[in-house]
């Protein structure tokens, strides 16, 4: 593990995102984006120093087992870096800073951030965005050392022509960095002590200043609501890359959503419309139709899924079972072979394999208090439209009759009806209302 270490801002309220979270807890790809980061920073650096906001428990608790300094007070970057300091215990060693906004800033990119600090005193990510905009300028020399950054404020035309902008991150040995950190002033229009303001620190003392530049992709951050949706298009973009690279067939791709640990075989084939919530993992041969949503379940090989089927947390579906349309499993194992195909619900169940659910079959698993379970044995065949009230077990080879509702055990191989009786009355039709 590297001695380098690491400080994560990521104290901010995010006021554009219009939300009570904090804004770095916004998800991306069904997880928070700051443990995108994290998990980018886990492979690179040896120690981790979060930077979060006064009552930001939730914040606290995702990002742990990481150390945690808060700034009690917002006074800019270059302070909330600051605040971490003492945790670091004098380290020294490299230290970098990064934003929790930053979500996508890739392993690879922290790795040349972290290797081109042995030719030069500081650090920076910097980036070629398509429209500069108002990011800071890098102007650098001849001999491609950072001279400055200048705020597209304060640029000149010549200036603001420069196509090479600041994304903020920057790298330094961690005595160097807090004692840069600690001369910044906030002598400027906000009354903030601002990070970028270490590069011109340095240059003071004559320190070599490089910049280090990553794709645009990985660096933008993310302030408002739409930021957020664009974030989550690149990053299903590479979801999706990786997926088709991996050998999964996707009818059209830019329709499915995968989560950031969606684990898919060779050899699946996923129709359009799909969305994955986090926790699923699909074996080699199945097959996932159309519009169906999945989420914390295993699809073991050769299953067949939807259209318009959803799988929620807990599920296991065994080898080559299948689930039809309009049908919702939770916290149920549907065996190898078994089927549900249509219009069902299937909730704190295991049905064993072979098994058939007919149209319209529900489990009655939760009383308003506790939730009961249902088993259903190999071979069984449950008929249309029956209720099963848990908890309750259907033996091996066993009949239900269609509109049962089924609340004691049935034996193996034992046929169970349980319905009213149906009465005729003659002449009570529509003859003499008017039909």
């Amino acid at each position: 593990m590297s001695d380098a270490a690491a400080i994560i801002l990521a104290a901010g309220l995010g006021t554009r995102m219009r939300s009570t979270r904090p804004k770095v807890m916004h998800p991306l790809a069904g997880r928070p984006m700051i443990r995108h980061l994290l998990s980018a920073c886990e492979a690179r650096f040896g120690r981790i120093v979060v930077v979060v906001g006064p009552d930001m428990p939730d914040l606290e608790k995702t990002v742990a087992p990481h150390g945690v300094a808060v700034q009690r007070e917002r006074l800019g970057t270059g302070h909330a870096a600051l605040q971490a300091a003492p945790m670091l215990g004098g380290h020294d060693g490299d230290v970098a800073v990064l934003y929790g906004d930053n979500p996508l800033v890739s392993e690879a990119t922290i790795g040349r951030l972290l290797a081109a600090r042995a030719e030069a005193d500081l650090v920076l990510l910097a980036m070629r965005p398509a429209d500069p905009g108002r990011y800071g300028r890098v102007v650098t020399s001849a001999d491609g050392m950072v001279e400055r950054i200048v705020e597209w404020a304060d640029a000149d035309e010549a200036e603001r022509a420069i196509g090479l902008c600041n994304a903020g991150v920057v790298c330094a040995r961690g005595p160097d960095l807090v004692r840069w950190l600690s001369a910044v002033k906030n002598d400027n229009a906000k009354g903030e002590y601002y990070l970028t303001d270490v590069v011109a620190l340095a240059r003071a003392e004559g320190k070599r200043v490089r910049a280090v530049e990553a794709p645009e992709a990985e660096l933008r951050g993310i302030n408002s609501r739409a930021e957020l949706a664009a974030a989550e298009a690149v990053l299903q973009g590479q979801l999706r890359a990786a997926a088709l690279d991996a050998g999964v067939t996707m009818q059209a791709p830019e329709t499915v959503f995968l989560a950031h640990d969606t684990r898919l075989s060779p050899d699946v084939v996923l129709e359009p419309h799909i969305v994955f919530g986090p926790g699923v993992s699909v074996e080699e041969g199945v097959v996932i139709r159309a519009f169906s949503h999945l989420e914390g379940c295993v699809v073991k090989r050769e299953a067949v899924i939807g259209p318009y089927a959803r799988l929620r947390p807990g599920t296991v579906i065994e080898p080559r079972a299948h689930v039809g349309n309009f049908v919702e499993l939770k916290a149920t194992t549907l065996g190898p072979g078994a089927k549900a195909n249509h219009l069902s619900y299937l909730g704190d169940a295991t049905i064993g394999a072979g098994a058939n659910i007919g149209a319209g079959t529900i489990t009655c698993n939760y009383d308003g208090v506790n939730k009961h379970r249902t088993e259903i044995g190999e071979g069984a065949f449950i008929g249309s439209d029956t209720a099963l009230v848990a908890p309750v077990k259907v033996g091996a080879r066993a009949l239900v009759g269609a509109g049962s509702v089924i609340t004691a055990d049935v034996p193996d191989d034992a046929l169970a009806i349980a319905r009213g009786q149906q009465a005729i009355k003659p002449g009570r039709g529509f003859k003499g209302k008017g039909k």
